[in-house]
């Protein structure tokens, strides 16, 4: 059959890095903010893979709209996956890294032992598309996974965690430039734009005071939404992406076998480089307060939920106890990663107001705001207590009548 995949321009790259953007903040959007749940969203996206992938299967040939359809739906899928089995299967970061990691080495080597290539020019036949888009499946969980995990050892803010993939990338450039084997730096591009993706979904999305630049999941959706049509529009019109030729079956004979096996160790050096930054910026300060962030402080000086509601507007009061009534919701249903972004609506909504109610009642504000401090320490907890979140997350209630 002809080749259903596209040929690997700029092009690629640039609406790949958009449909992972995209179906990160658009997956965060429906969970959270809509409050339709991790399981239930999983669920729906999983029969919208199954859809979207039958199309793309039964297509005669490469079609651009639904081929990145696909994608930005198997980059939602996989991500959800992930999400589940750390935020409410509790399985640590560093574990489901290394089962992706593991699951994507199957892949590629029963892909390899029965095609004899892995090349994305040789989509031509069935079980190669078949293993090409398990393999892409695999990839962003994979992703996921690791970008998560660099989150968590570093602490680094949205903005900031951008550089690392990037740089990743701007080295697999180089090594390919130098002759590096174009398959294998594909694949590691690959899974690298997946992070690159997600973190500038959390930087154009996450609040100024996070570090992002506080543009909310429907904006930042619906921007990149437009940016992957238009560019869609534009590979639909001049077919700058289709692959014309099809490559030999099994793999292609390399142009230089000895500079890719030396490529291999510049590839080795930069993954060790990459580790040691990692290491390196786990043992800043950052991980002594995440440490001190598992056992929240006690909020001292209580006063009664009286006086501590009654100097502001009851309007706003009702406000910040929908939000808290509904991260404890999620807290109870074990949906951590929804009760970490709806507690963050609690801090934007607070912070917000602080120019409006601290003058009313400097004592009461004082008040609140430690007791919503002990809140956002405990669910955002690198390693969340459920106990602990719920203790604070009464209390808070509680305050505010």
């Amino acid at each position: 059959m002809l080749n259903k995949v596209p040929e690997v321009t700029i092009w690629f790259w640039i609406i790949k890095i958009l449909c992972t953007t995209v179906g990160e903040s658009f997956a965060d959007w429906i969970n959270m903010n809509l409050g339709v749940g991790l399981f239930n969203t999983a669920l729906i996206f999983t029969g919208a893979l199954a859809a979207v992938l039958a199309w793309q299967l039964g297509a005669g040939r490469y079609i651009p709209f639904v081929y990145w359809l696909t994608v930005v739906v198997v980059s939602v899928t996989g991500t959800l996956y992930t999400d589940i089995l750390t935020d409410s299967q509790g399985v640590p970061l560093a574990l489901s890294s290394s089962v992706f990691a593991a699951a994507l080495a199957v892949v590629f080597g029963i892909w390899y032992a029965r095609e004899r290539t892995l090349s994305v020019h040789s989509i031509t036949t069935r079980p190669r598309e078949l293993f090409y888009w398990l393999a892409v499946l695999v990839t962003f969980a994979l992703g996921t996974a690791t970008g998560d995990w660099t989150l968590e050892l570093t602490g680094w803010t949205a903005g900031v965690s951008v550089l690392l993939p990037l740089g990743l990338i701007v080295a697999i450039i180089a090594g390919r430039r130098l002759g590096a084997n174009a398959v294998l730096s594909f694949w590691l591009a690959y899974i690298l734009t997946r992070p690159l993706g997600a973190n500038l979904g959390d930087w154009f999305g996450s609040p100024g005071g996070d570090g992002g630049l506080g543009l909310g999941t429907a904006l930042t959706s619906a921007v990149f939404l437009v940016a992957i049509l238009a560019t869609v529009v534009y590979l639909t019109l001049s077919r700058r992406d289709v692959i014309e030729g099809q490559e030999p079956t099994g793999t292609p004979r390399a142009l230089n076998p000895a500079r890719e096996r030396g490529m291999l160790v510049y590839y080795a050096a930069v993954a060790v480089a990459a580790a040691s930054l990692l290491v390196w910026a786990n043992h800043q300060p950052h991980a002594a307060a995440s440490a001190e962030a598992d056992t929240p402080a006690p909020v001292t000086g209580h006063i009664s939920p009286q006086e501590a509601t009654s100097p502001f507007p009851p309007a706003e009061i009702a406000k910040f106890r929908t939000i808290t009534a509904d991260t404890l919701a999620k807290v109870n249903s074990g949906d951590q990663r929804a009760a970490t972004s709806r507690v963050t609506d609690l801090e934007t909504a607070w912070d917000d107001d602080q120019s409006t109610l601290e003058p009313k009642s400097e004592k009461a504000w004082s008040f609140l705001d430690g007791e919503i401090d002990r809140v956002l320490k405990a669910v955002r907890a690198p390693h969340p207590d459920k106990p602990g979140e719920v203790d604070a997350l009464d209390a808070l209630l509680t305050s505010l009548g």
